[in-house]
Formats: C-alpha cells, sequence, structure tokens
C-alpha cells in the first residue's frame, strides 16, 4: 500500500516546489453510497462507562503520561469544555509557553472522539490519547520542531488501566497511543520548523477516511489558506460518500472508507510495479479514479501518496486549530 507523506526534509524542498505547480484532479465521481454527516457511521457512538474511573481519559482533568518522563521538558495540557457548536469563529485564546506551540482540536460533530497521537522520544507530549465529546475543546502544547500525526479514533471503549479498542484508528489497544493507526483513519500531519523556518501540514487520507477534518493556522507570517469553517478555493469539508465496495463495516454499520489498495489491491491501485513511483502512480490513468472519493470531501487533502499538493506551508511561530466536524 502506497504510504502517507512523510515530513522529511529532504522531501520538503520538492515539496515546496511543488505545492504552487500542481493541480487538483479532475472533476470528481459520483459514488453510490452517501455517509453521514457525522463522520461515516450511523450508529451511535457514546463514550464508555467506565471513562470516569480512568483520570486519563476524562476530559475535566489534566492528563498525565503514561509512561516514564522523558530527559525532554514536557509540555502542559490544557482542556477547555466550552462547547463550540459551528467551529467558525472560536480562535484560539490560550497561549502556548515558550519553546512550544499551541493545538487546539475541536469537536464539532455528535459522536465521541478519542483524539491521539504518535509518540515522540525527541519532542514528547505530555499524553498522546485525550477525549473529545460533541462540542468539547481540547488545547495541547506542542514542541516546536515537533513532527507527527493527530487523528481521532471512534467506537472506543477502555478499562480503568486504560486498555480497550477501537473501530477505527486503532493504536494498539490502549488509550495512550504508543503505535499508529491501521489503516482507514484520517490523519493530521505535521512538521514543525522542518526548513528554512517553515512548516509544513497537511490532512491526509492516503490511508482512508473515518472522519471529516480541517486544520486552521494562526500566528507566523502565513495566510490561512482554509477558512474558519473549512473551505478552500470555494468547495467546503463535506462526510466522504464511500463506494460499498471501499467500506469497512462492523456489526453491519460503516464506521470508515477504506483507501483504494485496501480496498480492491492489486499493482495498480497499491502503485506497485509498472505503477510504482511518482512518474506512474497516476491515480487518471487507472479504470477508476478512486481519489476522486476523497478529493470532494476534502478538497486541501491528500488522497493518494504523491498528492503533494495538499502539503500547505507556514512561515514562523504559527499554532494549529484541528476541527473534526465538515462545513
Amino acid at each position: 500500500m502506497a504510504r502517507s507523506w512523510q515530513p522529511y526534509a529532504l522531501v520538503l524542498a520538492v515539496v515546496v516546489a511543488t505545492v504552487v505547480a500542481l493541480v487538483w484532479p479532475s472533476s470528481p465521481r459520483e459514488s453510490d453510497t452517501t455517509a453521514s454527516a457525522a463522520g461515516l457511521s450511523s450508529a451511535p457512538v457514546t463514550a464508555p462507562a467506565d471513562e470516569a474511573a480512568n483520570p486519563s481519559a476524562s476530559p475535566s482533568r489534566t492528563v498525565r503520561p503514561s509512561h516514564k518522563p522523558s530527559s525532554s521538558p514536557r509540555p502542559s495540557v490544557s482542556r477547555s469544555a466550552t462547547a463550540n457548536k459551528s467551529g467558525t469563529k472560536s480562535p484560539v485564546t490560550a497561549k502556548a509557553a515558550g519553546g512550544k506551540r499551541l493545538f487546539t482540536f475541536v469537536n464539532n460533530l455528535s459522536q465521541t472522539v478519542w483524539l491521539a497521537s504518535n509518540k515522540s522520544d525527541k519532542y514528547p507530549l505530555s499524553a498522546t490519547g485525550w477525549v473529545l465529546r460533541p462540542g468539547q475543546t481540547v488545547s495541547v502544547q506542542v514542541p516546536n520542531k515537533w513532527g507527527g500525526r493527530f487523528w481521532g479514533r471512534t467506537g472506543c471503549s477502555f478499562n480503568s488501566a486504560g486498555r480497550g479498542h477501537c473501530q477505527t484508528g486503532d493504536c494498539g489497544g490502549v488509550f495512550q497511543c504508543v503505535g499508529s493507526t491501521g489503516s482507514a483513519t484520517t490523519l493530521g500531519e505535521f512538521s514543525l520548523a522542518a526548513w528554512g523556518g517553515m512548516d509544513f501540514y497537511d490532512v491526509s487520507m492516503v490511508d482512508g477516511y473515518n472522519l471529516p477534518m480541517y486544520i486552521n493556522i494562526s500566528g507566523g507570517g502565513t495566510k490561512d489558506p482554509v477558512s474558519p469553517s473549512g473551505c478552500y478555493k470555494g468547495a467546503c469539508t463535506k462526510a466522504v460518500s464511500c463506494p460499498g465496495k471501499m467500506q469497512l463495516k462492523v456489526g453491519g454499520q460503516m464506521v470508515a472508507c477504506k483507501n483504494p489498495c485496501t480496498a480492491f489491491g492489486g499493482d495498480t491501485y497499491c502503485c506497485r510495479g509498472k505503477w510504482a513511483g511518482r512518474e506512474n502512480c497516476i491515480p487518471s490513468k487507472w479504470p477508476t479514479d478512486y481519489t476522486q472519493v476523497f478529493k470532494k470531501a476534502a478538497p486541501y487533502a491528500y488522497s493518494y501518496a504523491f498528492d503533494d499538493s495538499a502539503t500547505m506551508p507556514c512561515k514562523g511561530r504559527c499554532d494549529y486549530r484541528v476541527t473534526f466536524g465538515i462545513t
């Protein structure tokens, strides 16, 4: 399967040149199954009953790290229980400590989202798992030069020890993530202070889709290309309309949309063999350009591994707001 974009400095120079050079793929195709505005799944998702017994899972408490402290300083994590209904005019009010960035996550969906991040030994976060109930917001201080991913998990249940399982976005069956996401998960990818005083960030659906997500920026010296409500170049954030053969179902309910490689296999959709590499992996030449399933819902997002027009830069010390929701 084609891997999602990795924020390495060697690639970033190429990305800068391609951000303005590439154009969006051709107009979207119709798909045969419409996803719900709550992020695909029509089944209600509720917080686990034992969440109150797990301090790390409660949005009203400060998250504590579940692993041994690193020699690097750990940023603090602050939470806000203030509901954000529209997501259109909710500026970041908190301030990050020196040497850190402020990432604010907003759940504008009608279902609980279990926010997660990958573990970083060099630039550790104070936690890698949080709970966002509908309308809630959480702010996380992230070290400058940090690079990694944030994503939302769905359909989760954890015991008081922080062990359990999620239907999508699961990371090793633990609330405080130490591993990766698995497949069919929408990713927010970041590389801070990566090259020439620039950050690089993107929304990626290369691995598939489980939740609508868009990213806004503040601070720094770059104009935000995405509106506060999730619109980009006249197109706005929608739920993915997922073809039947790409649907990931649990108990008969669709919970995510798989990428073409996972859904169909083969060298063409997996960009292997004669289809390997940037010059050969061309979705417009596939039997069906399934990348349009994702582009139609999120025109700013990565839809396949070489969709580098989706990489966005931010100059200076930028803060980020990540919204789970549609326009």
